[in-house]
């Protein structure tokens, strides 16, 4: 069965909850999420939420797993070498196929072979750059 995405349960949530205030019914913001989680077959909004989150989650990366992204603004393919820690805070070391430069100035260059980071559920780095970008972005490679 396929669930909707988070996004969308949480506006139905959103609209379940003006509509009864406007018949004159008010309930929380976490009632309507219970509503709107039992209306989609689930006991409450944690188990709703988790199975949301879990079918709508990149798919998951594996040591040996060949990818593609960027780091520090500069674009990559390789293969995973290294990965540890849960989901959400996983620790992942990348070898390059091509080292890239990670210095933006004419002036020197920092050529890197291998890269790390620590990357959320969607793989992107909790750290960013001064602009604002993800130090690191890692998805699987096309096949």
């Amino acid at each position: 069965m396929t669930q909707p995405s988070l996004d969308t349960v949480k506006a139905q949530a959103k609209a379940l909850r003006q509509a009864l205030q406007a018949g004159g019914t008010v309930v929380s913001h976490a009632q309507a999420l219970e509503l709107i989680a039992r209306q989609h077959g689930a006991r409450d909004w944690n188990t709703l939420h988790a199975r949301v989150t879990r079918q709508n989650a990149p798919p998951e990366l594996a040591v040996g797993d060949r990818v593609t992204g960027y780091y520090l603004g500069q674009a990559y393919t390789g293969e995973i070498v290294g990965l540890s820690g849960p989901a959400g805070h996983r620790h992942v070391e990348i070898k390059l196929n091509q080292p890239v430069d990670t210095v933006r100035f004419e002036s020197f260059s920092n050529w890197r072979h291998r890269i790390r980071g620590t990357l959320d559920v969607d793989g992107r780095s909790h750290r960013k750059t001064s602009d604002g970008a993800p130090h690191l972005i890692v998805e699987k490679a096309p096949p």
